[in-house]
C-alpha cells in the first residue's frame, strides 16, 4: 500500500475500531455508520452493482469525478450497511489506482472478525473486492 496520507480516512476508521477492545462497541460503531449512510438513488439497484457472495442485498457504485471516486451504496441489512458505510467513508475521494492498490489486510486490523459471523466477514471482503473491481474498470477506460 502507498503512503498512509493517501488512505488517511480509511486508517482513521480502522484505528477507531482497532483501539476498542470491546467487540460490542465495535459492532455498535458499525451499526452507527450504517444508520448514517445516505440513501442512494434507485438507479444503483441494478445487477451490475450488486455485490455477489453476500447473504443480504448489497449494491455499490462508483462515480468518477475529476480523477477521484465517489461511492454510493445500499444494503437491506443494518450490519452490512454499516460495513458498506465503513468502506465508502474510507475510500471516498481516492483515485481508481489507489482503490485498486488497497491491501485488504486492513480488514483484519479492524478486529471485526471476532464480532462478525463468517458470512458477514466474507461479505465485508466481497464489498471491498466489488469496489476494487469497479475502480479497476475506470483504469481500463
Amino acid at each position: 500500500m502507498e503512503k498512509k496520507e493517501t488512505y488517511i480516512k480509511l486508517f482513521k476508521l480502522v484505528d477507531k475500531l482497532k483501539n476498542s477492545d470491546d467487540p460490542k462497541r465495535k459492532y455498535e460503531y458499525i451499526l452507527w455508520l450504517g444508520k448514517k449512510l445516505k440513501i442512494p438513488k434507485n438507479d444503483i439497484l441494478i445487477p451490475e452493482n450488486k455485490v455477489q457472495g453476500c447473504v443480504s442485498e448489497v449494491f455499490v457504485k462508483a462515480i468518477l469525478q475529476e480523477g477521484k471516486l465517489y461511492w454510493e451504496g445500499y444494503s437491506d441489512a443494518l450490519i452490512t450497511k454499516g460495513l458498506l458505510a465503513f468502506l465508502i467513508n474510507g475510500m471516498n475521494e481516492l483515485t481508481p489506482k489507489e482503490v485498486v492498490n488497497i491491501n485488504n489486510k486492513f480488514i483484519e486490523d479492524t478486529g471485526l472478525k471476532a464480532s462478525l459471523t463468517p458470512s458477514r466477514s466474507n461479505g465485508f471482503l466481497n464489498i471491498l473486492l466489488k469496489m476494487q473491481s469497479q475502480a479497476n474498470e475506470f483504469l481500463s477506460e
